[in-house]
């Protein structure tokens, strides 16, 4: 594999390989790291429809069973009933604690797959095969893995690392445009957070980065990785508020996705409309320089992503804001830009600033 990065953590050390591998060469890597009793791949309908069986064949190498846990493609999979339906299935298989899961799919399957993984006899070893740009460069890295309840994103879930993250940029030539520039917006907040040269590059390579052109994507994948597994390192279980600065756009953004009943909003796009409403909210509260909002709202446009958010009562923001994971005594909590390659994590924004943002 071109890119190699290793991800050091409380639990454990693991691997992410980045680069042009075949599926015959990651059921070697499977084979080798984890001599599995059987192997389960996990996926949605829609990649099992893609490659499912080419996976599935690949992996039958290994010389042991091999079987398959489905489930609808989307974020209402993400839910206590399709992880019970999960368990059930592993019964049924007879799964033992020297099996392992592959995740083969987006951030849906990857969360709800590893958390029926840290959780099924205690811990089972899991792989995670991002096939979404958003998975590549985010929610496959770092082991935060988890469900949703219908009254917020991400309530239910645990710290379980992978023991294997491999990444092919090559299949995101499946992916939707749509889909393509949500996973961007991932991309454009470690711009923010950590990389202003990232920053210039993402607006001088965008035609290429469109076109998905892999000599471009996979040093990019590999960067933002890079950004990823350096916080993971510092704060693997998000205790002394380095990794919570990860959320930037999220807490706007969740807001969005669950206000929206999951279903209209992906993901990436509730993060790009509530990077462009922290950022001006950095700005309102003078801990950001004037500019940086308009910066970042003319590189979302280039990637196709929406800016201005929906329009809700301030009661509903408030109320939806108030489930956000970082709060602090109901204080609701945010992680802001003061420049580019900078952003802290804030308890003390005052919540009128907060209503002018959402409510203009």
């Amino acid at each position: 594999m071109p890119y190699r990065l290793d991800v050091t953590s409380d639990q454990d050390s693991y691997p992410i390989l980045i680069g042009a591998g075949d599926w015959t060469t990651l059921a070697a890597e499977i084979g080798v790291r984890f001599n599995p009793t059987q192997v389960v791949v996990a996926m949605d309908e829609t990649v099992a429809s893609i490659y499912g069986s080419i996976a599935t064949s690949a992996l039958t190498k290994i010389g042991k069973p091999v079987g398959q846990l489905l489930c609808p493609a989307g974020e209402a999979s993400k839910s206590a009933e399709m992880a019970a339906n999960w368990w059930q299935a592993l019964a049924a298989r007879a799964v033992d604690r020297h099996a392992v899961i592959v995740a083969l799919g987006g951030g849906v399957v990857g969360d709800l797959c590893g958390f029926v993984a840290a959780t099924y006899l205690r811990g089972l070893r899991f792989v995670q095969v991002p096939t979404t740009l958003l998975a590549q460069v985010d929610s496959s890295v770092g082991g935060k893995v988890g469900i949703n309840l219908p009254s917020g994103k991400n309530l239910v879930g645990s710290f379980w690392q992978p023991g294997l993250v491999w990444i092919d940029p090559a299949v995101l030539r499946t992916l939707s445009d749509r889909e393509f520039s949500a996973g961007m917006a991932e991309v454009i907040k470690y711009a923010v957070l950590r990389d202003d040269g990232l920053m210039t590059f993402l607006e001088e390579q965008s035609p290429a980065i469109l076109a998905r052109d892999p000599e471009v994507l996979g040093p990019l994948v590999h960067r933002c990785c890079a950004i990823k597994a350096d916080v993971v390192h510092q704060d693997p279980r998000e205790t002394n508020g380095i990794r919570a600065t990860l959320n930037f756009g999220h807490t706007i953004g969740h807001a969005i996705e669950s206000m929206t009943g999951y279903s209209s909003v992906l993901h990436g796009e509730g993060v790009a409309m509530g990077m462009v409403a922290e950022t001006r909210l950095a700005e309102r509260i003078g801990l950001a320089a004037p500019g940086l909002a308009t910066r970042l709202e003319d590189l979302l446009r280039l990637y196709q992503l929406p800016i201005d958010l929906p329009n809700f009562a301030w009661e509903q923001w408030h109320r939806a804001m108030l489930r956000d994971k970082k709060n602090v005594a109901q204080q609701v909590a945010f992680a802001l830009p003061s420049r580019l390659g900078c952003v802290a994590l804030k308890h003390d924004v005052a919540i009128g600033d907060v209503q002018a943002i959402v409510s203009c």
